[in-house]
């Protein structure tokens, strides 16, 4: 049974830092890239950042370029998101999602998803 579990979200002021954790099970997770997307109440969502399985590359959204880093840990088929100086439109679900070998142009084209986690950048 596939699954992705996230964990790390929470309540931090602006200028704060989570990070965001993706326990991946079920599947054959260094063959996978692992993405990070965000739904924030009444808009679409949004690709944040993924990582592709056989070379690493990373992606990341103009908007998080220079505050989040996304990091894969293929012994604990676990990937990270290190989220620095959030600020208050950082506020969303954060989910996590797998595809094989490649990141998506398009963040529907991810096979698995995970359930989310909340994050709230308020003061």
């Amino acid at each position: 049974q596939v699954q992705l579990v996230e964990s790390g979200g929470g309540l931090v002021q602006p200028g704060g830092s989570l990070r965001l954790s993706c326990a991946a099970s079920g599947f054959r997770f260094d063959y996978y890239a692992i993405g990070w997307i965000r739904q924030a109440p009444g808009k679409e969502r949004e690709g944040v950042s993924c990582i592709n399985s056989s070379d690493g590359r990373r992606y990341y959204a103009d908007s998080m370029k220079g505050r989040f880093t996304i990091s894969r840990d293929n012994a604990k088929n676990t990937v990270y998101l290190q989220m620095n100086g959030l600020e208050p439109e950082d506020t969303a679900v954060y989910y996590c999602a797998a595809k094989a070998w490649r990141c998506p142009t398009k963040a529907n084209e991810y096979d698995y998803w995970g359930q989310g986690t909340q994050v709230t950048v308020s003061s």
